[in-house]
């Protein structure tokens, strides 16, 4: 009989050790979480797996092909927009998954235009910037030569046109562009360019009229077209220039139908494209300010432009 006991209680102890063992375990186990670092060089994306609790990953990087490394270094066949999504697994087989975005070796005008398979596609949408550099302010030369000192962000809300960064501008993959000019019905322009073509009638806001800036009435084109052309000799005329033409080589370049722009309403519509990303892009665009020499330009800003999430 004390055999028997002895046995008893030593089986329920190891049991209960077991059990509160097994229960602890089971307290403290969380799914997994996971994200994604990755950095894109051409074609070749590099993906990091940021992942807690996680034992096994598994990705699927958008274009067919898979992989159960935890940090693989993948190479896209082709341009284009890919989702990359990564699974991760804990040891129970609990997952959570995150997905990336990925703009791989995507040409200007894919840029421009964004994604046109996704689903509910409707253009790209592009405003002025007032986190990033508010931009340059030069001569129309050969070299953009600077007539201040770079133009600090937010700056056209300090000096009163703070509307001007409600504009919008949306580009179509088949070249369709919408220009909303938001509820004052004006746009970012010409001091000098509203006074020649309006008598200054079409003059909404001249808080920036010692700049030469002022904002004007516009009505949007219905239907507007764009162009965009990666690769060009662009002749402007200029004062800063012998022979009244400055030109710029192999720049790339947008030009509009009928009236309209990008960013700033002046004689001289068609713009140069000096940078562009998935999220931002720097536009070149001409100021004729000088009225005993209109419409030949004379000076330039340059400005950055950010996507519209």
């Amino acid at each position: 009989m004390r055999k028997q006991l002895i046995l008893f209680c030593f089986t329920f102890t190891i049991g209960m050790l077991l059990f509160q063992s097994c229960k602890k375990e089971s307290a403290t186990t969380e799914p997994p979480q996971v994200g994604v670092f990755f950095s894109i060089v051409g074609k070749q994306a590099a993906f990091t797996a940021l992942t807690l609790r996680a034992t096994s990953w598994s990705w699927d990087f958008g274009d067919g092909t898979t992989s159960i490394e935890k940090n693989p270094v993948h190479i896209y066949k082709d341009g284009g927009y890919y989702t990359a999504i990564l699974i991760g697994k804990n040891a129970q087989g609990e997952s959570a998954s995150y997905t990336a975005n990925l703009a791989v070796a995507l040409t200007p005008y894919a840029l421009l235009t964004g994604d046109h398979t996704a689903p509910g596609y409707k253009g790209k949408t592009w405003k002025l910037s007032s986190t990033i550099s508010g931009g340059l302010y030069t001569q129309a030369d050969a070299n953009f030569s600077l007539v201040a000192d770079p133009l600090g962000a937010g700056i056209f809300g300090n000096l009163g046109l703070g509307e001007v960064y409600d504009d919008t501008y949306t580009f179509s993959f088949d070249g369709g562009y919408i220009h909303d000019v938001k509820a004052d019905g004006a746009s970012f322009g010409g001091y000098v360019y509203e006074l020649i073509t309006t008598g200054g009638a079409g003059i909404v806001n001249s808080n920036g009229s010692d700049y030469g800036l002022c904002t004007g009435k516009y009505t949007p084109e219905a239907g507007a077209k764009f162009t965009f052309v990666e690769k060009e000799n662009f002749a402007v005329p200029s004062t800063c220039a012998e022979g009244g033409v400055v030109t710029y080589p192999n720049v790339s370049t947008l030009d509009f139908s009928g009236t309209e722009f990008i960013g700033f309403m002046d004689h001289q519509r068609k713009v140069i494209v000096q940078e562009i990303t998935d999220s931002s892009m720097k536009l070149v665009m001409f100021i004729a300010a000088d009225p005993d020499n209109f419409p030949k330009n004379n000076l330039a800003l340059i400005l950055s432009f950010e996507v519209v999430k």
